[in-house]
C-alpha cells in the first residue's frame, strides 16, 4: 500500500472507525485511541485488499475486535473515567434523538444495530464483522429494537 492509497483511506474512514468505536467504547477519548491503533494496522497491513468496500470492511472489523478487547481489558475494568465523575458529554446531535437510547443498550445489541443502521451493513456483512451467525445478528438487532421501543415509549410517557 502506497502512502497516497493510505491517507486517501485515512480521510474516507476515520469517521466511520471513531464513530464506531464511540459507540461501542462510549468514551470519545478512547475511540480515537483505538482509531490510531487500527490505522497503524492499516499502515502496516502487509495483505491485499481487491476495492475500498474490502478496506472499509477490513477497518471496521478491527475497530470491532480492538474495542471489545478495550472493553475486556483490566485497566477498562479497575479505574474510573473522568467523564463518570463529571458530567457526561452528549454523544447525539440536534438531528439525532435515537443515538442516546442505543447507547444504554448492552454492548451485543449496540454494537449490531449500530453497524446495521448507522454504517449501513447489511445482516449477513454485520455477522462476518462481529464473527457471529446471522440468525445471532438478527436475534440482537430485534432485541434491542425491542428494548429501545420500551425505552422510547417510557420516555413519552413521562413527558406527557
Amino acid at each position: 500500500m502506497t502512502d497516497n492509497d493510505f491517507d486517501r483511506y485515512v480521510r474516507l474512514y476515520r469517521s466511520s472507525v471513531t464513530r464506531t468505536a464511540v459507540c461501542i467504547l462510549r468514551d470519545a477519548d478512547e475511540a480515537e485511541d483505538i482509531a490510531q491503533d487500527v490505522f497503524l494496522r492499516l499502515y502496516t497491513y502487509s495483505g491485499s485488499f481487491t476495492g475500498d468496500e474490502h478496506v472499509r470492511s477490513w477497518l471496521l472489523r478491527c475497530t470491532a475486535n480492538l474495542s471489545i478487547d478495550a472493553l475486556r481489558s483490566f485497566r477498562r475494568k479497575n479505574t474510573v473515567s473522568l467523564a463518570d465523575i463529571g458530567e457526561q458529554p452528549a454523544l447525539n446531535d440536534e438531528k439525532n434523538t435515537v443515538l442516546p437510547a442505543i447507547m444504554t443498550l448492552p454492548a451485543k445489541q449496540r454494537i449490531a444495530i449500530y453497524l446495521h443502521y448507522y454504517e449501513g451493513y447489511s445482516v449477513q456483512e454485520t455477522a462476518v464483522i462481529l464473527k457471529i451467525s446471522q440468525s445471532a445478528v438478527k436475534q440482537r438487532m430485534k432485541s434491542g429494537r425491542e428494548k429501545l421501543k420500551a425505552l422510547i415509549k417510557g420516555e413519552i410517557e413521562d413527558d406527557i
